[in-house]
């Protein structure tokens, strides 16, 4: 009987000091997650971009999910509280969240949030300039990280940012923008000597809106366009009419579709002036969702590099 009860007694304090180290363990767990940086990001290459250069220092909340228009999001109730506790929000600028008046500076100036706290990754960029055609209405084109280049100078700012809003981590932040930033120009360097391996006549870049325009002045491409300005009213007789004058001027060889745009107007083209167009999709406003096949923005360069490549290079 001594012993059963010395056994019992002996098994509950294992039991106790098991359930202590177990609160323990999630109560430093609580900790470690309060430590992190609380990280906003407008959209889905921003958050990639977070991720790579944050790590395990830092937790993200995306704003505009793949699959929706970055330019007209309205921001969701769990969107204004995860703004309201951020400790840092990064934005593309270049007018991609709607400018100064636009749906995102809204959301800043709701949840009150501090200035300070709040980073656009275009400040280095030499914004360039889209007018439409039809009514000569001019904006800046916000599609500069279509370009390695301008991926090279985000990742920088935003390491900057990091350092500068959590000195205490420097270290880690350095290292991971270290090793990142060189895989970005591995990617810049494999864009120039793929651009310069397809035949200079047929280095003519055609697609559905004037979104690439940084990265055919980075590469020395030409561009050739339905829409400048994407708006509802895309793919008129006009801008039909004026494509199909500029393929047939350049002898394009073939065209491309943005994944995230509707195909018909460019099949229309297709049809008027027989050029095929690519049957896989070109991407620009954002990346796939994860497990797809273009769910970073490392895969995103490298998918439309080697896209471009391989169609313009064809014979």
């Amino acid at each position: 009987m001594k012993n059963k009860i010395t056994y019992l007694i002996g098994l509950l304090m294992v039991v106790l000091v098991l359930n202590a180290c177990s609160n323990e363990s999630s109560a430093a767990s609580e900790a470690n997650e309060d430590e992190k940086l609380k990280v906003v990001t407008s959209f889905t290459i921003l958050e990639d971009l977070a991720r790579e250069i944050g790590g395990e220092d830092v937790d993200i909340h995306n704003l505009v999910p793949t699959g929706t228009d970055p330019h007209e999001y309205e921001p969701l109730p769990k969107d204004m509280k995860k703004a309201t506790d951020a400790d840092i929000l990064f934005y593309n600028g270049l007018n991609l969240e709607g400018g100064g008046n636009g749906w995102f500076f809204k959301m800043i100036d709701s949840v009150n949030q501090d200035p300070d706290d709040v980073y656009s990754l275009s400040d280095r960029i030499e914004p360039m300039y889209i007018t439409d055609e039809e009514t000569q209405a001019e904006e800046i084109n916000p599609h500069a990280f279509i370009s390695p280049k301008v991926g090279i100078k985000m990742a920088e700012d935003m390491r900057d940012a990091f350092i500068e809003k959590d000195p205490e981590r420097k270290e880690n932040y350095e290292k991971r923008a270290d090793e990142y930033l060189k895989r970005l120009k591995d990617v810049e360097r494999d864009y120039q000597q793929k651009i310069d391996d397809i035949p200079k006549e047929d280095r003519v870049l055609v697609t559905s809106e004037r979104a690439f325009q940084y990265l055919a002045s980075d590469y020395g491409l030409k561009e050739g366009y339905i829409w400048a300005i994407d708006t509802e009213d895309t793919g008129s007789p006009n801008q039909i009419n004026s494509l199909v004058s500029f393929i047939e001027e350049n002898d394009v060889p073939v065209l491309f579709i943005e994944s995230n745009v509707d195909p018909r107007p460019m099949e229309t083209v297709s049809d008027q002036t027989g050029v095929p167009f690519s049957e896989k999709p070109i991407y620009s406003d954002e990346i796939g969702k994860p497990g797809e096949e273009v769910d970073t923005y490392i895969k995103y360069l490298n998918y439309n590099i080697n896209l471009i490549h391989d169609e313009l290079s064809a014979e």
